[in-house]
């Protein structure tokens, strides 16, 4: 006697909002492995184990998905205490304590946020909330910058890019394993602290 077919398993369904998440989460991942925008949504329904129409639903341009994942990305930099970090008096210390927090994420999630920044995919189509997140941080670190190097208002902006690079590439190294973790921070306090010491303007 044969037994009767077993009934098929229904797909659990999920919350709207973890649905979501699972989609951000899928891209970045996806993201770290390509390299570059934008990407092939066959890829990323078949990571998140969804439809692309699904996707769509939820994002309906690629646009709209990359500013989702750095917004998540700079919520994560600012429980990590970059905000306040950056709302110091200290230059040297403001820029120190930001750096090792911008290092912190990019050694443990890798440089998510500088592959989606730097690619021209994205050029001109920041959302507001990832745009004001990041001007407010450069804007308290220049603010601070010109009050103490004296520098004009463009050079101030090209050292903090410059600046940024530093937790940028060290914590990338650490993501990579060719760096240790705590090699690693030391190295970016030391540049942060010597590069602000070498903009200082020189007395007599």
């Amino acid at each position: 006697m044969t037994s009767a077919p077993k009934p098929r398993e229904r797909r659990r369904r999920l919350a709207p909002e973890v649905r979501r998440e699972q989609i951000i989460k899928a891209a970045g991942r996806l993201i770290l492995q390509q390299r570059h925008l934008p990407l092939k949504l066959d890829h990323l329904a078949q990571a998140t184990g969804v439809s692309k129409a699904l996707i769509y639903a939820y994002f309906p341009t690629q646009y709209d998905l990359f500013n989702a994942v750095l917004d998540q990305e700079f919520q994560v930099l600012a429980a990590q205490g970059m905000e306040a970090a950056s709302a110091g008096n200290d230059l040297e210390t403001a820029a120190t304590d930001c750096a090792l927090a911008y290092f912190d994420h990019v050694a443990a999630a890798g440089p998510l946020i500088h592959l989606i920044l730097r690619d021209p995919y994205l050029s001109g189509r920041l959302a507001p909330g990832p745009a004001r997140f990041r001007d407010r941080i450069v804007g308290r670190l220049a603010r601070l910058a010109r009050r103490e190097l004296k520098l004009p208002a463009k050079e101030t902006i090209a050292a903090i890019n410059m600046a940024i690079t530093i937790p940028e590439e060290a914590g990338r190294l650490v993501y990579a394993g060719e760096l240790p973790l705590a090699r690693g921070r030391e190295l970016c306090s030391e540049l942060i602290a010597s590069s602000v010491a070498a903009f200082k303007p020189r007395q007599g």
